[in-house]
C-alpha cells in the first residue's frame, strides 16, 4: 500500500528537449534573417516584375482592357517581331558556337606558348569594357567613310594597292567644246579624227590641288605635229589658274592631265589605247587611213571605292555578332583553359607513347573530356545572347535598326522607343523568358550534376 501511495503521489516524469532538433530550429531561422534581405530583392527586382509583365501581357496598349491573347496574336502577325526571332535565331546558332570553337582553339594553343598569362589578360581585357563602350567603338570602327571607320580604311588600302584608284573621278567635259558623254560614262570626240591630226581634249571640275604629282604644262604637247600614219593629241585641264585663257584652247598655264587612259575607236571598236604623259600628251602610231574616234574610257572618272557597308542591311547582323565576339572570346577561353588545366595529363601523355599526334589527341581526347565544360560554357552564352540589347541598339544605325532588332531590343521598341505600346511589349518579354527558362534549368542541371 505505502508503494503504491509512492507511486501516485511521485511526479510525472519531466521529458528533456531534443538539442538537436532546437539546434536545427535555431539555425534555420538565422539562415532565414540572412537570406530575408536577399529574398526581398529578388522579389521586387525579379519575381514581381516577371509576374507583373505576365498579366500585362493580356491588356491593351493602355492597361485598361483585357484582351486575352490578342497580343500575343498579334506578335506573331508583326513582320518587324518575325524579324527580330529570325535574328535572335542567328545570334542563338552563330555566337555562342564560334565563341566555343575559338575559345577551345585559343585555350589549347595559349598552354604551348610562353607568356599565355599575359596573352590572357590581353585577350580578356574586352570583358572590363562596358557595352556601351564597346558598341560606340564599333560603330566608330564600322564607319563606311575610309577616313574614320578603320575597317574600310584597310580595305580600301588593300583594293587600291592591287586594283587602283581612278585619278579623276570629278573630272567631266565642257558641253559643246568636242566631247561628249556616252551612257557608259565614258567621253569621246564629237568629230571623227584622222591620222597625222592633233586633237585637244579639255575637261574641267578638278581642282589644280588635285592633280597627280609629276602633272606638267600642256601648252608645249599641243604644239607637236603628228605624222602621217599616227594620230596625237593632249587631254588637259581647260582652266587656267587666276582667270583668263580661251575655253576649248590649251593656254600656257594649264596643265596636262596625265595617266589618264584613251583609246582609239574605229567600227565600235577599239584598235589601240595609251595612257597620257605628264603633260597630257597621247600617240597612236602605225594606225591605217581612215577616220577614228577618240575614247575616254569611264575608268578614267570612277569615283573612288570607297569600302563595305559594314552596317547596310545585309551585313549589320554579322557586324554586330563581330563586336560580340570581340568581348566575349576571353570569357570562353579562361572559363575552357580551367577546364584544359584539370585534365589528366597521363592520359595526354599515354597517347603521345602511342605515337597519336597533336591533332588526333585534341579531336579524340581533349575534346571529350572538355565536353561538360564546353557544354557549360556553350550554354551560358546562349542564356547571354538572347538578352542581347546594348550591342544592337548602339551600334546599328537608325536607317537599319529594324534589320538588326533582336527580341531584346524589338520589346523596348514597342514599349517605350516610340511604339508606346506596353501589352505588346510585355508579351515579348514573356516570350523571351520562355526561350531562356529551358537553356537555364540545364545550366543549372549540369551544375549541380558536375557538384556531384
Amino acid at each position: 500500500m505505502t508503494a503504491t501511495l509512492l507511486k501516485e503521489t511521485s511526479p510525472p516524469p519531466v521529458r528533456v528537449p531534443d538539442r538537436r532538433r532546437r539546434a536545427r530550429r535555431r539555425g534555420r531561422i538565422i539562415a532565414l534573417a540572412f537570406v530575408l534581405p536577399a529574398l526581398l530583392l529578388l522579389g521586387a527586382l525579379v519575381v514581381y516584375p516577371v509576374l507583373f509583365s505576365v498579366g500585362r501581357s493580356f491588356f491593351d496598349a493602355s492597361g485598361t482592357r483585357f484582351v486575352g491573347g490578342d497580343n500575343y496574336t498579334e506578335m506573331f502577325r508583326d513582320p518587324a517581331t518575325i524579324k527580330a526571332i529570325r535574328n535572335s535565331t542567328i545570334w542563338v546558332v552563330v555566337a555562342p558556337t564560334l565563341l566555343t570553337a575559338l575559345g577551345l582553339v585559343l585555350a589549347v594553343l595559349v598552354e604551348k606558348i610562353r607568356w599565355a598569362t599575359a596573352f590572357k589578360l590581353l585577350l580578356f581585357m574586352p570583358m572590363a569594357v562596358s557595352f556601351l563602350a564597346a558598341g560606340i567603338i564599333f560603330r566608330l570602327a564600322y564607319d563606311e567613310d575610309p577616313d574614320k571607320g578603320v575597317l574600310n580604311a584597310a580595305v580600301v588600302g588593300v583594293h587600291d594597292t592591287f586594283k587602283g584608284a581612278s585619278s579623276y573621278p570629278t573630272a567631266r567635259a565642257r558641253d559643246g567644246q568636242g566631247l561628249t558623254k556616252g551612257s557608259d560614262g565614258s567621253y569621246r570626240t564629237t568629230a571623227a579624227a584622222t591620222p597625222g591630226h592633233t586633237v585637244g581634249l579639255g575637261l574641267v571640275g578638278v581642282l589644280p590641288k588635285d592633280l597627280p604629282t609629276g602633272a606638267e604644262p600642256a601648252y608645249a604637247a599641243a604644239g607637236k605635229t603628228a605624222g602621217a600614219d599616227e594620230l596625237r593629241g593632249v587631254v588637259y585641264l581647260d582652266f587656267t589658274p587666276g582667270g583668263g585663257g580661251e575655253q576649248g584652247k590649251v593656254d600656257r598655264r594649264e596643265s596636262g592631265l596625265p595617266e589618264m587612259k584613251v583609246e582609239a575607236v574605229r567600227d565600235g571598236k577599239t584598235v589601240a589605247s595609251t595612257t597620257t604623259a605628264g603633260d597630257g600628251s597621247f600617240r597612236f602610231g602605225d594606225l591605217g587611213p581612215g577616220s577614228y574616234t577618240v575614247r575616254l574610257p569611264a575608268a578614267n572618272f570612277a569615283p573612288p571605292y570607297e569600302g563595305v557597308s559594314w552596317l547596310g542591311p545585309a551585313l549589320v547582323t554579322p557586324a554586330i555578332i563581330g563586336a560580340y565576339l570581340w568581348i566575349w572570346t576571353g570569357f570562353a577561353m579562361v572559363l575552357i583553359g580551367a577546364g584544359l588545366a584539370a585534365l589528366p595529363r597521363d592520359a595526354l601523355e599515354a597517347a603521345r607513347m602511342d605515337g597519336a599526334n597533336e591533332w588526333q589527341i585534341f579531336r579524340r581526347i581533349t575534346v571529350p573530356l572538355l565536353a561538360p565544360v564546353l557544354t557549360v560554357v556553350f550554354v551560358t552564352l546562349v542564356i547571354n545572347v538572347m538578352k542581347v540589347f546594348d550591342l544592337v541598339y548602339i551600334i546599328a544605325p537608325g536607317p537599319v535598326q529594324e534589320d538588326a532588332t533582336v527580341l531584346a531590343t524589338q520589346m523596348w521598341l514597342v514599349s517605350f522607343g516610340g511604339g508606346n505600346n506596353q501589352g505588346l511589349g510585355s508579351a515579348l518579354g514573356v516570350l523571351l523568358l520562355l526561350l531562356v527558362i529551358p537553356a537555364m534549368v540545364f545550366n543549372v542541371r549540369r551544375f549541380r550534376r558536375s557538384s556531384r
